[in-house]
């Protein structure tokens, strides 16, 4: 037997709610009907709350079916507003760190540097050490390469003017030249990944976290040595980076409406 409702409990509120969500992960168009089935209500009445949502700019009709409107975004703009890019990306980071069994990262650049915002550690490292808050010379990681390849022409000209090339490895880019043609490269590929420059062994895969033509950090996976081979992280981990990148924007600020 269904607990009573106390008696503050407004029953239209909680239907129009249920409305709103038969529309979640739907991509057409409601019918009256299918929504009538979905709130577990009478056609008359689902029509009503329908028409209402749509009188009000949360829905919008096509032909004889209903779908959500952008407006829909206010509802959850001002919880939205108050959280930071590091809090929202968190919970994605987490699932992405779990799905790959790798470390995952949130960079943001901070002058000649970039600077860890939010890292989730593999699951199969046991240790505590977040190194949020830790830098390191963007010209020699992927992350930092993303977020320079996105620079407006002379902001990147004024950047590698004062980068200090510095001999990490054997494999580390030696020349201004050379890290200019692979910016070039990240900028048409729409991803880095930089194998063994920094220190021998590490690999770092990153993508860029865009909500329209705002850039907001860089996505970083640091894949274990040994892991698999350099084109099966680039065929199987970039679409699924590509993928979160996406996600975190969206929950950031707002999906983009597209129609």
């Amino acid at each position: 037997m269904p607990a009573e409702q106390p008696d503050y409990f407004v029953k239209s509120a909680e239907k129009t709610l249920a409305v709103l969500l038969a529309f979640n992960g739907h991509q057409e168009p409601l019918t009256v009907s299918q929504v009538a089935v979905a709130i577990d209500s009478s056609r008359p009445t689902a029509r009503r709350f329908l028409f209402t949502l749509a009188d009000l700019g949360y829905l919008e009709t096509v032909g004889n079916a209903f779908r959500l409107t952008p407006r829909v975004l206010d509802i959850g703009a001002s919880y939205l507003a108050g959280l930071s890019l590091p809090q929202v990306a968190t919970p994605h980071l987490q699932r992405l760190a779990t799905e790959l069994e790798e470390t995952t990262s949130l960079c943001v650049l901070d002058r000649q540097d970039i600077l860890y915002v939010q890292r989730i550690l593999s699951p199969k490292l046991h240790t505590i050490s977040s190194a949020i808050g830790n830098r390191l010379p963007a010209w020699v990681t992927s992350m930092g390469r993303v977020l320079m390849a996105a620079l407006p022409p002379a902001e990147l000209d004024e950047f590698l003017a004062q980068v200090e090339l510095t001999h990490y490895t054997d494999k580390t880019v030696t020349s201004i030249e050379a890290l200019r043609a692979e910016l070039a490269t990240v900028a048409a590929q729409g991803w880095s990944m930089v194998a063994q420059e920094l220190d021998d062994g590490l690999r770092g895969l990153a993508v860029p976290v865009y909500r329209g033509k705002q850039l907001l950090g860089a996505l970083n996976v640091s894949v274990q040595p040994g892991r698999m081979g350099t084109d099966s992280i680039t065929e199987l981990m970039v679409p699924r980076m590509q993928q979160v990148a996406q996600d975190i924007a969206d929950d950031f600020g707002g999906r983009i409406a597209t129609r």
